[in-house]
């Protein structure tokens, strides 16, 4: 799908801060971004290195995401990305700088792209190195129509990262991630309720943003599983490939 560029070089323009009320829809910078479901629990804001991570396949293919547990607010990025065939090397890297981090342990879902060269029709291996911790993340390949290292189409997907989890890739502002407000679901089907806030300040890009989504229902990864967006500039629906 060819992207609007010449609205975002007009907006630019007209906002040289980067910055305006509302959230933005048109294409900019695509560097992965992280966000979370930041529900409490105990912990100290740090990595949990003894429990294992989990990741899920998302934009038709071309990206992938590793779920962790720690602080909501300090989600860790991706450094470096490299493939051996269907083995996919994954770096993990807390963010620089002095930034304060709540004492909650939630699951963060990190975002990359897979390098050229992989097959998402094939099952897929990560090896992530996080700090001290080292970790495989088998992913199953299935019906994917993206191809890694070519334009995603700025579409919203989702991924199974456990069998009453989901990771959502939706794309807009990296400074005003979806937040959301309740979830819902069962059997085959679930509705996500995001925040609206038509006041707030956003960054003038386009970046993936993953959100981590946890059911308390008894819902069903075996089989396509229809996800309602509702509120937040989201409103839609997205299918979700069944976990095989």
């Amino acid at each position: 799908m060819t992207s609007p560029r010449p609205l975002v070089t007009a907006l630019s323009v007209l906002a040289a801060a980067l910055l305006f009320t509302g959230c933005t829809v048109g294409p900019g910078p695509t560097s992965p971004q992280a966000t979370s479901n930041p529900s409490s629990g105990p912990g100290d804001g740090s990595a949990d290195l003894d429990g294992d991570m989990e990741g899920a396949l998302l934009d038709d293919g071309r990206m992938f995401a590793i779920v962790t547990f720690g602080s909501s607010t300090c989600v860790p990025q991706v450094d470096t990305v490299t493939a051996d065939g269907q083995t996919v090397d994954v770096t993990l890297v807390d963010v620089e700088g002095d930034q304060a981090c709540t004492a909650d342990m939630a699951p963060r879902a990190t975002v990359g792209a897979l390098p050229e060269g992989v097959d998402p029709s094939q099952d897929i291996t990560l090896q992530v190195v996080y700090g001290d911790f080292i970790d495989d993340i088998d992913l199953t390949g299935g019906s994917f129509a993206g191809v890694p290292g070519q334009q995603t189409e700025y579409l919203p997907s989702a991924g199974w990262y456990d069998d009453r989890g989901l990771v959502l890739l939706t794309w807009g502002s990296s400074g005003c991630p979806p937040v959301i407000e309740s979830i819902e679901g069962e059997g085959s089907a679930g509705t996500v309720t995001f925040e609206t806030d038509d006041e707030k300040v956003c960054t003038l890009d386009m970046a993936p943003r993953a959100t981590v989504i946890d059911f308390d229902g008894e819902v069903s990864d075996d089989e396509e599983f229809v996800l309602t967006l509702v509120g937040g500039g989201l409103d839609g629906t997205v299918t979700v490939p069944a976990q095989n």
